[in-house]
């Protein structure tokens, strides 16, 4: 008796433990105090990450009708225009180029309307951006989207990518119905836009100019200086183990392999690592994703900056400024600008500037009236040594410069500008007679 006593006992108590084990498991709550104090790298970003369409986009259409040129640069008007081309679905792609007798007839031709891109897009990266039906298309680079509108094949929308730069021309299908939309959209509507010249520069290429009258709008800004700080906790592998120091006016930061330099009278940023590998291998897929992808990762996008260079030579790829009504930017120094070069695995140069546009100030905003393309195109040709081959775009775009008499406000002035033998030039405007401001 007093045996089974005993094992009740035991059993009584061995059930308690139970009771309160399993009671304390569900109870559980963990304390995270010392996990949320801990020391750990918190995931920096400037701004919001972007859309690789708002990053990748044609910066010009040309409507080729009756003989006649008119295009359009205006951001809203080719946000609508890529907003209905990104709903199309594209069918049986192919290469095309050995079709092809002439190609300046095939992209400029009447009947066209002609997207152009400011450097080659890898067609990989813009699956994302437009729509194919079928899962595996042909790799190939482009800087132009043809859409054939009056003279379409038969009972199909022909839809050409073209690199002019590498006179490679691929096919494409849309529906009749798609077409006939676009048709009604836009090109049916091209006289509304700007209305362009065309100059031949060679066999190969034409150059399309702005004609008629010109106005754009000079603009003030009072810069946002970004914070230094969070760029150092973004690029350094370790922000912990990063050393800050001034010299001669310059912030300094720097680890055992990397330096980051910022100039706060320059308005730019220099981040360094010499130790990566330079013997990058890739395509040029590759190289413009991991270039966009490391922007996107500490929300560098500041302002509405676009993909306008690639080297794979040079694994360099750079972004420019451009204006909230859809002009490139242009600056001597660099601020309008950001520039990506890569080694094998990790970013070995990064520039770009440190500030932020954000809004114009309203009251300094003026309306100008700028020199014809006509005047833009005769005082190139008048210079000496010119050749006309050389010349590979005229646009109109803005200076970016600091205001003499306040320094800190930085002032986009419009002006021509023209790319000869692949390297950017201003026509200042004493050289075609002055602006004319004004409401006029």
């Amino acid at each position: 008796m007093k045996y089974e006593n005993i094992k009740s006992a035991i059993l009584t108590f061995l059930v308690l433990v139970s009771i309160v084990l399993t009671w304390n498991l569900w109870t559980y709550q963990p304390n995270f105090d010392i996990m949320e104090n801990g020391n750990y790298v918190e995931e920096v970003t400037l701004k919001e990450k972007r859309e690789l369409h708002q990053i990748i986009s044609p910066d010009l259409i040309l409507f080729h009708r009756n003989g006649q040129h008119f295009g359009t640069t205006n951001a809203i008007d080719l946000d609508k225009i890529m907003t209905e081309i990104r709903q199309w679905s594209i069918y049986d792609i192919k290469d095309y180029s050995e079709n092809v007798e002439d190609i300046k007839d095939l992209v400029h031709g009447n009947g066209n309307a002609e997207l152009v891109f400011p450097a080659d897009v890898p067609i990989e990266i813009y699956r994302s951006v437009l729509k194919f039906e079928e899962k595996k298309i042909p790799a190939f680079n482009f800087n132009r989207i043809v859409i054939n509108v009056e003279n379409s094949e038969k009972g199909n929308g022909t839809v050409y990518f073209v690199s002019s730069d590498y006179q490679q021309v691929y096919i494409s299908h849309i529906s009749p119905s798609l077409l006939n939309e676009f048709n009604r959209d836009f090109f049916k509507n091209a006289a509304q836009y700007q209305p362009y010249f065309s100059f031949e520069a060679t066999e190969q290429r034409t150059v399309f100019i702005p004609d008629g009258k010109l106005e754009m709008m000079e603009f003030t800004y009072l810069p946002v200086v970004l914070n230094s700080e969070a760029f150092k906790a973004a690029l350094f592998s370790d922000p912990n183990f990063v050393q800050r120091g001034t010299v001669a006016g310059v912030e300094e930061f720097s680890d055992v392999s990397s330096k980051m330099t910022v100039n706060n009278d320059t308005n730019m940023l220099l981040y360094v690592n010499p130790t990566g590998e330079s013997n990058y291998v890739g395509t040029s897929y590759d190289l413009l994703k991991r270039s966009i992808d490391f922007i996107n990762g500490h929300g560098g996008w500041t302002d509405p900056y676009r993909y306008v260079a690639m080297s794979e030579k040079r694994k360099s790829v750079n972004f420019r400024l451009y204006s909230i009504d859809g002009y490139p930017v242009f600056n001597e120094g660099g601020m309008s600008e950001i520039q990506e070069v890569w080694g094998r695995d990790e970013i070995t140069k990064y520039v770009r500037p440190n500030i932020s546009l954000e809004l114009p100030l309203t009251t300094e905003m003026v309306k100008v009236t700028l020199p014809s393309g006509t005047s833009a195109l005769e005082f190139l040709k008048s210079r000496k040594n010119f050749k006309p081959e050389l010349l590979e775009q005229l646009v109109l775009g803005y200076r970016m410069s600091k205001d003499i008499s306040e320094n800190k406000l930085i002032l986009l002035e419009p002006a021509w500008f023209y790319r000869y033998n692949q390297t950017w030039g201003q026509i200042t405007k004493e050289d075609l007679g002055g602006l004319l401001r004004g409401l006029e």
